[in-house]
């Protein structure tokens, strides 16, 4: 699978299901930038929005690239910043479970009607939250 390459799994991790990759076409751009400005707007009220730039909106961004890329739009996120190597990039960061959970949960939170703010499909809700429950599993550093 093509999003095999983005995340370069070792294999203590639990597999994961990947997102459905016409999302994209489904939601367009626009409304995932949305989403992840919003994500970002829920962690910077949160206890861990010291992990993250001062341009919450900036980061949103290149988040949203990530995003935009595994739910099947065009790689910008690998051709604007290399691999993601997601452990790598957060290695600097001390992310334990409850860093994990809030992240986690701020996400949810944004995906509280997602269908109708958004335009996610609804019958891809779940996945997409098990999808990302599974690779902030793998982020867990401390």
């Amino acid at each position: 699978m093509e999003n095999d390459n983005l995340l370069r799994i070792a294999h203590a991790h639990p597999p994961v299901t990947w997102p459905d990759r016409n999302i994209y076409h489904q939601m367009g751009e626009e409304n995932i930038y949305k989403m992840l400005e919003d994500f970002y707007l829920q962690l910077e009220k949160s206890k861990i929005r010291f992990m993250f730039q001062e341009d919450m909106i900036s980061s949103s961004r290149r988040s949203a690239d990530f995003f935009i890329q595994i739910l099947g739009g065009p790689n910008r996120y690998q051709d604007k910043y290399g691999s993601p190597n997601l452990q790598n990039r957060h290695k600097p960061f001390p992310i334990d479970k409850e860093a994990r959970d809030i992240w986690l949960n701020c996400f949810y939170e944004v995906l509280e009607n997602a269908e109708k703010k958004y335009n996610f499909p609804k019958d891809q809700i779940n996945i997409f939250k098990d999808f990302l429950d599974i690779i902030s599993k793998w982020l867990i550093n401390k």
